[in-house]
């Protein structure tokens, strides 16, 4: 008999958190509907004044305002230019941060919007043109609406919202640190402890209403390298009496080549090695001293990513020394695989398919892409995805570009998306 009291008893308690966590999501939508032109005009702001990575500081103010508005406790220059406020639950519960990135890119807008940008900025010595070229602005403006729907909701929430509004995901200039690194670093996943963390991005590819997503690795880890060959200068029409950096050169981009197509397991994960800049010589019949190289590297499997270090540098050795020649390779610290934690993933992928409907929420092929939210995830279980944006009669045309354009519309839904994964989260944790 007591055993079966028990049982009832919990079964109670059960079905009133069910119909507690039900009631709560309705609110979420109602809200969601509610704030939705306002999230609109917060990411018009943002678009109409970019700003450069480490240099988001009137974007920060922005931000920083609105959540002390809220009654949000604010703590400003984290990172150089981050912005982390803290909700806290009337019971207690886990801690669940949720990231937004903030910077710009230095790229000149060409879209026929009212809320075109015109910024501009200094990037690597040079004026630029700035623009919101990857959507960084609508994810700042999704993450303000869940905070004032999340604050609303403050006496219903079973824990803590930590939420984390980034600087530098793109890269911090030359010389500097920022970004996700070097928050962590800073300790914002600390005081209190985050226990997950989730983020979204916004794709102009995606049909609006849809959510993207994929267990363990999602986005690719980057590295760049920079690569100085250095010959012997001659006479164009003698060779002979010089080392050439150029034909050097020239042998080590496509043996390295076979690293991808001959050492990598493709069954398993991709990769990537590309040659972006070739620099040397100065006139058609010099051959130069020197030559330098720079490209990227990508790959979604770390033990592929060190045995692609390892083939490129004996490569570049070996084939410099055949030719007489001297190269000098350098790979630059980047970026690690974003990766989703399968368990978490599993446990939210309900959520995601509840909210978008369950046709809706796909699971997506990985993409080389690279994401410095994988550093959050290096620290505590983390779940990233992406949300549609694209416009059903326009053709994407792509990120980082001058043409980049996302549906407003499709920002409810990330709204939506990370309000639910909260209140989801903290119930599942309760239990």
């Amino acid at each position: 008999m007591k055993k079966a009291c028990s049982l009832i008893v919990l079964f109670l308690f059960t079905l009133t958190a069910f119909a507690q966590s039900n009631q709560l999501k309705k609110i979420i939508d109602k809200r969601a509907d509610e704030i939705e032109q306002q999230v609109i005009e917060w990411r018009r702001h943002f678009h109409e004044n970019p700003e450069l990575s480490n240099r988001e500081f009137e974007t920060s103010a922005y931000i920083a305002e609105f959540l002390r508005e809220l009654g949000l406790e604010v703590e400003t220059g984290v990172a150089h230019t981050g912005v982390v406020a803290l909700l806290e639950g009337s019971q207690p519960g886990p801690v669940i941060a949720l990231r937004a990135d903030m910077d710009a890119l230095p790229v000149t807008e060409r879209t026929d919007v009212p809320f075109k940008s015109v910024a501009t900025g200094m990037y690597q010595g040079k004026e630029v043109g700035v623009m919101h070229a990857c959507g960084h602005d609508t994810h700042m403006a999704i993450l303000m609406g869940v905070a004032k729907i999340l604050t609303e909701m403050k006496d219903d929430l079973k824990g803590t919202v930590k939420f984390i509004f980034q600087p530098a995901e793109e890269g911090a200039p030359q010389g500097e640190e920022g970004g996700g690194e070097l928050m962590v670093k800073e300790g914002v996943l600390k005081n209190p402890d985050v226990d997950v963390i989730f983020g979204l991005h916004i794709n102009d590819a995606t049909p609006v209403g849809t959510i993207r997503y994929r267990p363990e690795g999602i986005m690719a880890s980057v590295n760049s390298f920079s690569l100085d060959i250095k010959g012997k200068q001659a006479h164009g029409s003698a060779p002979w009496n010089g080392v050439d950096p150029i034909v050097t050169a020239a042998q080590i981009i496509n043996n390295a080549q076979t690293i991808v197509s001959r050492n990598m397991e493709l069954t398993k994960q991709a990769a990537v090695v590309t040659f972006g800049v070739i620099e040397g010589g100065v006139r058609h019949n010099i051959i130069p001293e020197s030559i330098h190289l720079e490209g990227t590297i990508r790959a979604l499997d770390k033990d592929m990513r060190q045995l692609i270090f390892k083939r490129l540098e004996t490569i570049v050795q070996n084939t410099a020394e055949s030719n007489g020649a001297e190269a000098t390779l350098t790979i630059h610290k980047g970026y690690p695989i974003t990766y989703n934690d399968p368990e978490l993933t599993a446990m939210m992928a309900p959520t995601l398919e509840e909210v978008a409907g369950k046709e809706n929420a796909v699971i997506m092929d990985a993409i080389t892409g690279a994401e410095d939210f994988s550093f959050f995830q290096k620290e505590v279980p983390g779940l990233y995805f992406f949300v549609g944006g694209k416009a059903p009669n326009r053709e994407a045309a792509g990120h980082h570009t001058p043409d980049f354009y996302i549906d407003e519309s499709g920002m409810k839904l990330g709204v939506r998306a990370m309000s639910n994964l909260v209140i989801d989260y903290m119930n599942s944790a309760g239990r």
